[in-house]
Formats: structure tokens, sequence, C-alpha cells
């Protein structure tokens, strides 16, 4: 697909943010089999039924847009996610690997954030308002989950490990 206006910027980011979104469905069930401590697999599961929540939104802009969803791999998150597995399969303390994985999902989270907030800019200058609005509730979301995530670790999980 050659990009040679904004729009077509927006669909190929919002393809790539699609790709990551169902890569990340796929991963979070392994997280919260890797994780003990009960808090994180229960911040874990929460953010998967976020996660399915995020690919409707994203489905429902493509069917505004006219556009078809699929035809992207979001490399990046894919490389992301591959560390997320090796944590998973690193041979650590229960209390060790929690902090290991938050840090992992917090990756994931960062890389989210990136990519939402580009689009939520460019939907802004497109006048997409109903598509900015739904990818801003996204971006939100993905922000508290993030500032969860520092908070469970500093402090719970990061001091167990300590």
């Amino acid at each position: 697909m050659e990009l040679t206006e904004l729009k077509d910027l927006y669909v190929d980011e919002l393809k790539d943010i699609y790709s990551a979104e169902n890569q990340i469905l796929k991963a979070l069930p392994k997280m919260v089999k890797a994780a003990t401590a009960p808090e994180l697999k229960a911040s874990f599961e929460e953010h998967l039924g976020q996660t399915k929540t995020h690919v409707e939104r994203l489905t429902q802009i493509f069917d505004q847009l006219g556009e078809k969803p699929t035809g992207k791999v979001c490399v990046g998150m894919k490389g992301v996610l591959e560390e997320g597995a090796e944590m998973i399969e690193e041979e650590a303390t229960p209390e060790v690997k929690d902090a290991g994985l938050i840090s992992a999902a917090q990756r994931v989270e960062h890389y989210e954030m990136a990519g939402y907030g580009s689009v939520v800019a460019y939907a802004k200058i497109l006048k997409e308002d109903n598509a900015m609005a739904l990818l801003s509730e996204t971006l939100g979301e993905e922000k508290a989950t993030d500032q969860k995530l520092t908070k469970l670790a500093t402090s719970v999980i990061n001091v167990k490990a300590a």
C-alpha cells in the first residue's frame, strides 16, 4: 500500500494496532498462567477483557472507514511479546518472575500507548470524531493499566521480589 496522504497512514497504523491487539489476545492467557501473585493474575485477566473490547472498537472503526482490518503484521509487538515469552520461560523464583512479567507487560502498554497516541492525533486532523473518541477511550485504558501495573509493582510485587 502506498502512503500518499495522512488517511493512508492512519489506516495503515490502525491495521498495525489491530494486529498488535490480536497478538496480545493470544499472549495474555499465557501471562495469566505464568503469574503467581493473585493480584497480578487478576490484572492480566482484566486486561484480557479490555483487549477484547479494544479489538471490537477497532473493528467498528474499520467498518466506518469501509476498510478491512487485516493484511498487516505488527512486527514491533511481535518482538515485545517474544521478550515476554522469554520471561515466562526463565528459571526464577515466583516473586522475581512476577516482577519480570510486570516489566514485560509494561513494555507492551508503552508500545500500545505510542500507537494509540498517533492514531488519535491523525483522527483529530482527519475529523474522524467517532473514531477519535473510541481511540482516546482505549488510550486512556492503556494508560490506566500501565499505572495499575506500576502501583502493583512498587507496592507489592517488587517488594516481595527483593
